[in-house]
């Protein structure tokens, strides 16, 4: 496909009133399955604590030798599937924890896909990767870049997760989800509305895997024990997460010329049933709006929000011509929220 002219004064000017619609879900999570029974064993916790925490029973984690890639490659597929199908534009995959740091991810699970030579790459914005990728797939149908694009998110988050560690261990999970995304009117069902995105580098360090870097490498000093984890400052990121989520999802709502009233599901991303609840309570958006899957799959990071939704609209939770509201924040920091109105999908 042509992706541009060298000239830029030769360069059309993007199609007026694109949108992108989302025409297709799908959703994987490894079949292995950790009970909080089965973490009592090895950690100092309860499954009691466990619950009244976190809100999580079991969470789904990869098998040896499973990678990023193997959960894309499944969401990807059943996405297409569900679009009726076999061939996009592009693929962009938002994950935190990539096959290998070099190439990108994308492009081995585009080939594997059957995609042939199309665009395909990463987004890194953690647990907000898939609103930053649906903004990055909704810039790629604007422009005219791309008709159809396939947004994939997918996090092994289990595999830069310290095992000891009660405080992240419990939360983290692994799974993937997957939209396809067309270009479209913006009066459409599925169509993507507007989205707010937002991000605070100077909290960096409040989210973070410390070695790995070329900031550590560079030092020439050996990564500090624990360093090659995941790390979390849990009070701190607790209060940003709500405060940025909620203040998200009202310019969201805004922008999109909706009233709070009027927001049908809330698909927050599934951090912890805290903050899920004080984020809701904010919003003032009652219980039977809020969906949920946290206690069953966990925190599974960037697929965090196309798994919910995909779940829900298998169990009956999410029905077309429902208007839902997005909203995740992640390590970066790193926040966003967008709107759409729920298609009919087959």
């Amino acid at each position: 496909m042509t992706i541009g002219l060298a000239d830029p004064s030769l360069r059309p000017g993007p199609p007026q009133g694109r949108a992108a619609v989302i025409v297709g879900v799908g959703a994987y999570v490894p079949p292995d399955l950790v009970s909080n029974a089965d973490l009592e064993s090895r950690l100092d916790t309860s499954d009691e604590w466990i619950r009244t925490r976190t809100g999580i029973s079991t969470r789904h984690v990869v098998s040896p030798g499973t990678a990023t890639s193997d959960l894309a490659v499944e969401a990807g597929r059943r996405a297409l599937k569900s679009a009726d199908d076999s061939q996009v534009d592009a693929v962009v995959l938002a994950t935190t924890t990539p096959d290998r740091p070099c190439p990108a991810t994308a492009p081995e699970v585009a080939a594997r896909l059957g995609l042939g030579g199309v665009p395909a790459f990463d987004v890194s914005a953690v647990c907000t990767g898939f609103l930053y990728g649906l903004a990055t797939a909704a810039g790629l149908i604007a422009s005219g870049i791309a008709e159809r694009v396939l947004l994939i998110a997918a996090d092994a988050f289990t595999t830069i997760i310290d095992p000891t560690d009660r405080t992240t261990a419990v939360i983290f999970a692994d799974g993937a989800g997957a939209v396809v995304l067309r270009a479209g009117e913006s009066w459409e069902p599925g169509a993507v509305g507007p989205i707010v995105l937002g991000s605070d580098g100077d909290q960096s360090d409040l989210i973070t895997v410390p070695a790995g870097g070329s900031r550590q490498r560079s030092s020439g000093e050996p990564a500090k024990p624990g360093d090659e984890f995941f790390q979390m400052a849990g009070r701190a990121t607790y209060r940003h997460a709500v405060e940025r989520m909620t203040e998200a999802s009202l310019q969201a709502v805004a922008a999109a010329g909706w009233a709070i009233e009027d927001v049908d599901r809330l698909a927050a991303h599934q951090a912890n049933a805290r903050i899920l609840e004080a984020v809701a309570d904010r919003l003032a958006v009652p219980a039977e709006r809020r969906l949920s899957n946290i206690a069953r799959v966990g925190n599974t990071g960037a697929a965090s929000i196309p798994l919910l939704l995909a779940q829900a609209v298998e169990n009956g939770g999410l029905e077309a011509g429902q208007r839902v509201l997005l909203t995740a924040f992640g390590g970066g920091l790193a926040w966003g929220a967008a709107t759409v109105t729920w298609p009919a999908l087959g």
